[in-house]
């Protein structure tokens, strides 16, 4: 009999600890969690960025000429490209 009143003191003694703290131990398990997920999303990130051993299928010098001439024929930051809307279109906002 004198272990059942022992193992009651004890719970009661663990409910009362809970009831007194709860506040302290909810932020505690909340940044605990949360803390976790950021380490485990790092974690994740770190690995999915890793391309070490990665070799490509493609062959990086295989380019289209058409492609080459058209990205030669684009213009540079300097030049100074003619934006003046044509004459036979008339503007709506225009007063």
């Amino acid at each position: 009999m004198k272990k059942n009143i022992d193992i009651m003191f004890i719970f009661t003694a663990i409910a009362n600890g809970f009831k007194r703290y709860n506040l302290t131990i909810f932020i505690v398990v909340l940044v605990t969690g949360l803390s976790t997920a950021v380490i485990m999303l790092n974690d994740t990130l770190q690995k999915a960025s890793d391309t070490s051993g990665y070799t490509s299928t493609l062959d990086s010098t295989t380019f289209d000429q058409a492609t080459i001439d058209r990205v030669k024929q684009l213009h540079t930051s300097s030049e100074t490209v003619d934006t003046s809307l044509p004459t036979t279109r008339i503007n709506p906002f225009n007063e």
